[in-house]
């Protein structure tokens, strides 16, 4: 799937649900976890959450299109969207340095207060 533009209003949804530490941090778990996912249960043990906080979250990250859940039998595995990911990424960094490189400025020529 081709990244592309999304509108102002979806990436302030999604950068919303990822501005709390516990849904930032569930969703880097899934990001790790990649295209296998992670059961509920799972990802509650590593984060050490308990299961209602985690479905609240969860919730959240889902209604921002972050992350989506698919029956396994009788499990729900949760995967990080990626291509969403990807989208805001691309919506945030889409006119970088108006153009210019982005390198890095080195730490000397950086001023101090």
């Amino acid at each position: 799937m081709k990244n592309q533009q999304i509108p102002e209003v979806q990436a302030v949804e999604a950068l919303a649900a990822l501005a709390q530490a516990q849904r930032l941090r569930a969703f880097r778990a899934l990001v790790v976890a990649g295209a296998e996912g992670l059961t509920p249960s799972a990802l509650a043990a590593l984060l050490q959450l308990a299961p209602s906080a985690l479905s609240f979250h969860l919730k959240a990250l889902s209604h921002a299109g972050l992350v989506s859940a698919e029956a396994s039998g009788r499990h729900l595995i949760y995967r990080a969207e990626f291509a969403r990911m990807n989208d805001l990424l691309t919506y945030l960094t889409q006119d970088c340095c108006q153009g210019q490189s982005c390198a890095v400025v080195p730490e000397t020529s950086k001023t101090c207060c």
